[in-house]
């Protein structure tokens, strides 16, 4: 079965401004990279599906007070702030639709069996969206959605998230923070943008143990970030015996990008996929889907996401 690679030109109709760095240069980038390199002709592309009922998936995770009252704050032209960081303009809200029916379209070909895994190349990214509020170029919270959906629709019991974004997700992690059913792993550089994602965080209630946090020093790199992949991550989905695994697959953590400071390179994102496919090969049949989120260095990115593209098509 072969590697999906889900995205649309609705993505690029998200506009955020000339000197923001959540753009659609970070698509166009990395769709360019992967046909100069040939690593196009070994993926899958898959369209996604427009969900008629988008707003009932979305609202298993996000107030429905807020998303209608996205539509109320979409301006008619320009732009409108839904938080300091987070724009919205005419037609960011069928981008942030599409992002999460690239997701659930993802999901569907994995458990059809016509995939046997899959990147989503989406935007607006989603792991900072809380369930009332946009924040840090999120509007909605695209893999939380997207666990809701494996559990309600395919009937999976157990989901586990990697977040390697180099900023916490404070959205996923409340999301499931009472939740033994999902499990979210993070690793992030600490302390930095959210200012959430301490080791003391775990879960609380029912959930507690079922969030594990892996904060990184400014600076750290392949050997840190791997030594928390082959102990934590490891023990963790050997622990959780996951149905399913998603990725909030950031690439900011590259040594490249601009906006923060861990030193990950090309290779290390190879070998952090490499890491994640065993684990799922193990556990749930080799089924897992990563899903874009930073990652602001158009070259990098692009490399980045061609490296793990590569590992999870098995080339």
């Amino acid at each position: 079965m072969p590697t999906g690679f889900i995205t649309d030109t609705s993505y690029l109709s998200h506009q955020t401004g000339d000197f923001h760095p959540e753009t659609p240069k970070r698509l166009s980038a990395i769709r360019d990279h992967i046909e100069n390199t040939g690593i196009a002709s070994f993926l899958k592309f898959v369209t996604p599906t427009h969900y008629q009922d988008i707003g009932k998936w979305i609202t298993k995770i996000h107030h429905p007070s807020y998303y209608q009252s996205l539509y109320q704050k979409t301006p008619k032209q320009g732009l409108s702030f839904l938080d300091p960081d987070t724009p919205i303009s005419p037609l960011s809200m069928q981008a942030a639709e599409m992002a999460v029916s690239g997701v659930l379209t993802a999901i569907d070909e994995v458990m059809a069996g016509r995939l046997q895994n899959a990147f989503c190349a989406i935007r607006p990214p989603g792991h900072h969206a809380e369930a009332n509020h946009a924040m840090g170029f999120c509007i909605f919270n695209n893999v939380a959605i997207g666990a809701r959906y494996l559990q309600e629709k395919y009937r999976l019991a157990r989901i586990f998230i990697i977040d390697w974004d180099v900023h916490h997700g404070n959205g996923t992690q409340n999301s499931f923070y009472a939740d033994p059913t999902v499990f979210y792993f993070s690793t992030h550089q600490y302390p930095f943008y959210p200012g959430t994602g301490s080791e003391k965080e775990i879960g609380i209630d029912d959930g507690e143990g079922f969030t594990v946090n892996c904060p990184l020093s400014v600076g750290a790199g392949d050997r840190e970030l791997l030594n928390r992949f082959n102990k934590e991550l490891a023990n963790a989905v050997a622990k959780f015996k996951p149905d399913f695994i998603l990725i909030s697959a950031g690439f900011d953590a590259h040594q490249d990008d601009p906006l923060a400071s861990l030193l990950v390179t090309d290779k290390g994102f190879s070998e952090m996929t490499l890491i994640v496919k065993e684990l799922a090969s193990t556990y749930c049949g080799g089924r897992v889907i990563s899903c874009l989120e930073g990652g602001y260095d158009f070259s990098a990115l692009a490399r980045a996401v061609g490296k793990h593209l590569t590992v999870l098509a098995g080339m």
